[in-house]
Formats: C-alpha cells, sequence, structure tokens
C-alpha cells in the first residue's frame, strides 16, 4: 500500500509540473506553489484510485494516457519558451499514443508467430472402457446451488465460478463459496470453504468441503485476491481471471496466469503463473517449467482464447482478417470457459478444445480444431480428414436443438472425439432448468448417424449399432484388433432400439458380445445353446461389439 501512496504522489507531482504554467508575471505567482500543490494533490488521488480499484500494473508505459492529456493541458496554458518546451514534450506523447494505440496493425505477425501450432490430421481414438468428462457445468452449478444448504451461514454467501481439475484420480468440479456482498463480507470477514462434484458422473453429490479463506475474488479493501497479488507483485502483467486449484489434500490455491506483451502493451504471451494461498496470503510465482504437479489448468481460458485468435485471424496479418480474410478460421464461441472447453486425455492431462469455422456466415463446416495443453500451452491444430467436411459446433448443438424441439431442450459443451474411427460430437443435453436429461452423439461428417443414452457408455453403445447401420467402420477403435472364435451360447438378452434389435449374449467360455441385428439379421433368433462362430473386435469392453456372426443351422 506504501509503495502505491508514494507511485502516486510521484505520479501527481509530474502530471501537477506539467500541467501548471511556471513562466507567468511575478504580479500572479502569488498562488502558483499553492496551486501546483492542490494539482498535484488531486491528481495524485484520481491516480491512486485509479491503480488502486483497477489494479493496473505500475509500470511507466501504463501512464501514456495521462501523459498526453497533461501534455495537451500543459502546452495549452504555457506562454513563451516554457510552451516550445511543453510542445515537445506533447510531440513525445502524441507519438508514444500513436504507438500504443496502432500497435494492432503492426504486431499481428507477431502474434501469429506466438501461437504456431503443430499440425496433425486426428486426434487418437477414444478408449471405450473410460468414461470422458462429460457432465455439463451448467448441471454441476444446479447441483451445487441445490446443495447449497451445507454451507454455514448461508446468507453471506454464494457459489463463485466453477473450474474443472484432475484431483487425485478423480475428475472433479471445484466451485469456491464466495460472499454475496459488501456486508456480508464484513460479517463474515472469511469464506468457509468450497464444492467438490464429481466431472463424469452425473449422479454425484456435491460435498461442501471445510477451508477457511480470508483472501478471496469477492472480498473487499487488502483482502481481495486480485488487490492482494497485485501488491505483492506490483510490475507483472497478467492475464485472465483468478481460478481455485485444489491439491490432493484438499487445500485450496487461487492461481493466476501471468506473462508478457508482444508489443506496446498489446497481445500476450504467458511465461508463468502466481499461486497464492487464500488463507495466510503467501504468494508464489512459478516459471512454466516448474508449476506445481497438482495444477490443471495454469494457463487461464481467457489467454487461450486469445491465443486461437491470434492463429485463426493473423495466418496474412491484421488487413487480410478484416479484408479479404484469405485462409482465416474463426475460433468458436461455444465454450464453456471464454469460449474454450476444458477436456482430458487418456493421461489425466488437462487440455482446452475449440473448434474453427469459416468467417463466412451461414457456413457450418468446421475448418479445423485445436487442442491446448493446459499446463504448458503447447497446442496441436488437427486439420481432420481433408476428404471430409466436417460439421462445426454449432451445427452439432443445432441437431440437438433440432432433435428434441418439443421438449425445448439443448446441448451445451459439445466435445470432438475420435469414436471407432469416427470424428464424432459428444453433446450433454439439458432440459429448461438445466438438469441433465441424456447424452447424445453424432457424427461429424454424416450428421444423419446419431445416438443418445442416459450415460456416455450407454449413448456410445448405441453408436456403434448406429454407425454399423449406416455403413461406417468402427475398426478405428483405440484398441480395436479383430480376433475369431467359437462356442456354445449359456445366456442371451434382447433389447429393442429403434428399427433393431440389439442382442448381448455370453458364451460358455465366459466372454460377453455384443451384436446388432443391422450386422447380423439372423442374430434375432439367437437362442441359448446355439453354436455360433463370431469375428469381434477386442475393444477391451465387457460387451465385445461383433462384426460378424454365423449361427450353426441358420446358414
Amino acid at each position: 500500500m506504501g509503495l502505491t501512496i508514494l507511485y502516486s504522489v510521484l505520479v501527481g507531482i509530474a502530471a501537477a509540473l506539467l500541467m501548471t504554467p511556471l513562466t507567468i508575471a511575478k504580479e500572479k505567482r502569488k498562488g502558483l506553489g499553492i496551486g501546483v500543490l492542490l494539482i498535484s494533490l488531486v491528481v495524485a488521488i484520481v491516480v491512486f484510485l485509479f491503480v488502486y480499484f483497477t489494479n493496473i500494473d505500475r509500470n511507466i508505459e501504463a501512464l501514456w494516457p495521462l501523459a498526453l492529456i497533461a501534455s495537451i493541458v500543459g502546452f495549452s496554458t504555457a506562454r513563451g519558451k516554457e510552451q516550445m518546451a511543453k510542445g515537445v514534450v506533447l510531440v513525445l506523447s502524441i507519438g508514444a499514443a500513436t504507438y500504443f494505440m496502432s500497435a494492432p496493425l503492426f504486431n499481428a505477425d507477431e502474434k501469429y508467430q506466438s501461437t504456431l501450432m503443430d499440425q496433425e490430421v486426428e486426434i487418437e481414438a477414444f478408449d471405450e472402457t473410460e468414461t470422458p468428462a462429460s457432465v455439463p457445468p451448467k448441471f454441476a452449478r444446479n447441483k451445487m446451488k441445490k446443495a447449497f444448504g451445507q454451507v454455514p451461514n448461508t446468507s453471506y454467501y454464494e457459489l463463485g465460478r466453477l473450474q474443472i481439475q484432475k484431483v487425485g484420480d478423480a475428475y472433479v468440479y471445484i466451485a469456491p463459496v464466495e460472499f454475496s456482498g459488501f456486508f456480508k463480507w464484513m460479517n463474515g470477514d472469511t469464506t468457509p470453504g468450497y464444492f467438490k462434484m464429481s466431472a463424469t458422473d452425473s449422479s454425484d453429490n456435491p460435498k461442501f468441503i471445510q477451508a477457511e479463506m480470508s483472501y478471496t475474488p469477492s472480498s473487499f479493501f487488502q483482502k481481495n485476491i486480485e488487490r492482494h497479488l497485485r501488491l505483492a507483485m506490483p510490475e507483472t502483467i497478467f492475464k485472465g481471471t483468478m481460478q481455485l486449484e485444489v491439491d490432493d489434500n484438499g487445500k485450496p490455491f487461487y492461481i493466476r496466469t501471468f506473462g508478457e506483451y508482444i508489443s506496446a502493451r498489446n497481445g500476450f504471451e504467458s511465461t508463468g503463473i502466481a499461486v497464492i494461498d487464500p488463507d495466510s496470503g503467501d504468494v508464489k510465482s512459478y516459471a512454466m517449467d516448474d508449476i506445481p504437479a497438482f495444477i490443471d489448468g495454469a494457463i487461464a481460458p481467457e489467454v487461450v482464447s486469445l491465443q486461437n485468435s491470434y492463429y485463426g485471424n493473423y495466418v496474412h496479418g491484421f488487413w487480410n482478417s478484416k479484408f479479404g480474410k484469405k485462409d482465416v478460421k474463426i475460433p468458436s464461441d461455444e465454450g464453456t470457459e471464454a469460449n474454450v472447453s476444458p477436456i482430458f486425455d487418456e493421461s489425466g492431462d488437462m487440455y482446452y478444445f475449440t473448434d474453427f469455422s469459416s468467417p463466412k456466415e451461414g457456413v457450418d463446416s468446421m475448418l479445423g480444431y485445436s487442442l491446448t495443453n493446459a499446463r504448458t500451452g503447447e497446442s496441436t491444430f488437427y486439420t481432420g480428414n481433408l476428404e471430409d467436411s466436417y460439421m462445426d459446433s454449432d451445427g452439432a448443438l443445432q441437431i440437438v436443438e433440432k432433435k428434441f424441439i418439443e421438449k425445448k431442450w439443448s446441448g451445451e459443451m459439445a466435445i470432438l472425439y475420435n469414436f471407432y474411427g469416427e470424428a464424432s460430437w459428444l453433446t450433454p443435453v439439458l432440459d429448461e432448468n438445466g438438469f441433465l436429461q441424456n447424452y447424445f452423439i453424432v457424427s461429424a461428417a454424416n450428421p444423419e448417424i446419431s445416438a443418445y443414452g442416459a450415460t456416455p457408455n450407454e449413448a456410445l453403445k448405441l453408436y456403434k449399432t448406429a454407425l454399423q447401420r449406416g455403413g461406417s467402420s468402427v475398426n478405428g477403435s483405440s484398441s480395436a484388433e479383430s480376433a475369431t472364435t467359437s462356442g456354445q451360447v449359456e445366456r442371451i438378452y434382447k433389447e429393442r432400439v429403434g428399427d433393431l434389435t440389439l442382442v448381448s449374449f455370453r458364451l460358455t467360455d465366459g466372454n460377453d458380445y455384443l451384436v446388432s441385428t443391422e450386422v447380423a439379421p439372423l442374430a434375432v433368433y439367437l437362442q441359448v445353446d446355439d453354436q455360433v462362430s463370431l469375428t469381434y473386435l477386442e475393444t477391451g469392453e465387457i460387451f465385445l461389439p461383433v462384426k460378424e456372426m454365423t449361427i450353426a443351422g441358420l446358414e
């Protein structure tokens, strides 16, 4: 606080000397000192309030608007040689203002170069034995609000920003409890903890975890965590909002990404993170290579969204992004966090997903998609199969809306996966109140192929059948090598799904299989004790998908 006051006073004095005419007639000099003092005081107060409440960095470059205003006033009120001297300052101020304001016109190439991505065709096929982190944040937030009665002195607080992460071996949503206003902060002083809920199991109930926090985004004055961080790191350039991360012991920490401008206080490139203990206020900074292992989202989603914008828009510079738009790709705005959606790979690493579409209006074909590592910021751009035209996320959400138009259900958090070698959109479906109803999967290349189920795994099971019905292959499965076997049927279960019948059966060898009548029409006649010969896929699932089947006596 003391350094902020000193900084404001020095800036105020400099501005006052620039704005006040110093060479005036003797008879008018009587109040000169008082005038300079008053102007210094007023400017110092204004600067202090601006710095204190905006938490802007205390770098000299940040003062160019004030320098421009002060030099204009000083030049206008001065006379003679003083006016000439302040005219030089005015010219320099105008030059600085022009430099800072025109930066976006000239640093587009640097922005693009700072975000160059590796290029690949498709992501690896999804492992069917896993469950994707597919609980939509809107639904998780609704459930947490319903469970808010677990919080002591409930009327003081409200639910804070939701954050997905991996804690131990579980994928969970974390949301801090925040103050609901100034007077609630005055009475409460500290927040009591945070909520935690599974990001893969929609039936999981939110649990309130007690963890007292003094420094939070909803606290005021010196206990406001953004201001506390600014006072600890006054010259650092921050980007994105505060995020709550929890270590494997359940202790919460707030983190924020910092970095540097591309040029002229414009653009951004991350270089590290600040980690704040919300209980003690202890602040530590880490370079990207030294980030603690428990932190998943070191790169703020706002930073990733900005980088996607650079990569998609500035491939041929700034003016091309406005006129012509050759090779321009527009990042989607359908993400769940600052236009991007966090997902996890099979290793438990978090990535931000974004799809890119054409700048031409009315076109919903996808031009590619990117995955950005949330810890390192490294990105890969996937072009997709260039022989196919992929539907973008907005198109997938429109299909969901049309599918359930009578019920007024809508999709949220559309994520592109590689299911059985087919680029496919997985979308949770919510009702008007934000409660989860089912999961919808649709092929990105063949929108007529789709399926939905109560859980992601059930939808995936039905989608596999829909792919076979639509003539697609499921050979692209992550571990789906073909194998053959034969044996006697020991158990059987038949389920009607639309125009098809799904037949689940077990052979006497103890293995379970699944076949659709679309693949093997005679499977509808399958009975216990029948002898069968199978060609199936080694997917690792409980029910192995059958590609071909012969029933003895029904050939």
